[in-house]
């Protein structure tokens, strides 16, 4: 995004704030096409049979378009909450794909296999459900231990946004960024891996 461009989103998102509602299409429409790309990227890691990457974005419109746009400090920031939020959508997906199939009971899942399972063709499968829901499982236990590391998880692995775009969005430091992803994947691949 140019120094222009974001200089418009944050005139604009300082429109949404005062309560300016045309605004928020004009928002959206500045940030679509990095919307849409974060939207394929969720889909690539969860894909759904029920939610393509336009209905997976039309979702999270109506979701942010509320109290979460409010929230964003920057276009970064923004992005990290578009990514959270999509990233919600498909789990709430998932559960309601489990359930429907056998009563939503689950069985341990492997990091190995979780790894297999969400870079495996786009079908969504049974495995892939149990695999998105054991990492989002295992990224409710490391908020608990560590929100910030939680939220870089969701911005690298997520969003795909780069370490100084995490850094941005999170409001701390590269370095920061780096030792908290090294730990967070590391304590994501030892905790899944305990589970089984």
């Amino acid at each position: 995004m140019s120094e222009g461009s974001e200089t418009t989103f944050t005139t604009l998102l300082a429109r949404v704030r005062e309560g300016h509602a045309p605004s928020i299409g004009l928002l959206f429409s500045l940030v679509y096409d990095q919307l849409r790309e974060i939207a394929r990227i969720q889909r690539r890691h969860r894909p759904s049979e029920t939610l393509n990457t336009t209905a997976l974005m039309n979702e999270a419109f109506i979701k942010l378009a509320g109290r979460d746009v409010l929230d964003a400090r920057n276009r970064a920031h923004f992005m990290a909450i578009a990514a959270m939020a999509m990233r919600q959508i498909l789990i709430d997906h998932a559960r309601q794909r489990l359930a429907a199939k056998r009563g939503g009971g689950s069985t341990p899942v492997s990091f190995d296999e979780i790894e297999a399972a969400l870079v495996a063709g786009s079908d969504f499968t049974e495995g892939k459900a149990e695999a998105l829901l054991a990492l989002d499982d295992a990224l409710d236990r490391l908020a608990q231990r560590s929100e910030r590391q939680r939220r870089v998880v969701e911005c690298r692995f997520f969003a795909d946004l780069s370490i100084d775009e995490t850094a941005e969005a999170l409001g701390i430091s590269p370095a920061t960024v780096k030792r908290d992803w090294a730990m967070a994947q590391a304590w994501l691949y030892q905790e899944l891996q305990q589970m089984m």
